[in-house]
């Protein structure tokens, strides 16, 4: 199993954020959405598959003493802003007994990185560092 961790980008380091690509069970996320493969694009399969990553990020954030966390998801105008934000906050509820008990306030980072030049400077980055640019999640069932 690969496992990625490391900085992305010299900006991201100056800012002392970490970037981390964990692995992917793909069978039990087929379990998680079971029932939903057919639903529409930022239906209901969309939000279940946004609370099933976010709560996996947000246990490795309460894992590592990192207390803001959030996904390059919520980049992308081909997906619920909405959604992805009603799930990081979701996971973050599911973990607060365990946040307290450890003395870590956790927030999920709820901002609009499609306004304030954010979009902008996510273009700037994709071409400065070569990163390819999917134009949908990588879902088997998005149409």
């Amino acid at each position: 199993k690969n496992k990625k961790i490391g900085i992305i980008t010299s900006d991201e380091k100056e800012k002392n954020e970490l970037s981390i690509d964990d692995d992917y069970n793909h069978a039990e996320w087929l379990d998680y959405i079971k029932g939903l493969e057919n639903e529409k694009e930022r239906g209901p399969r969309c939000l279940m598959c946004f609370k099933y990553r976010l709560l996996k990020t947000a246990r490795k954030a309460l894992e590592l003493g990192i207390e803001e966390f959030t996904t390059t998801l919520a980049s992308s105008r081909w997906k619920s802003l909405n959604q992805i934000n009603e799930a990081g906050n979701w996971a973050v509820e599911q973990l607060k007994e365990e946040c307290n008990s450890k003395g870590l306030n956790l927030k999920f980072d709820d901002r609009n990185w499609r306004k304030g030049g954010l979009q902008q400077r996510r273009n700037e980055l994709l071409k400065q560092e070569g990163f390819y640019n999917q134009q949908y999640c990588g879902c088997e069932f998005s149409k």
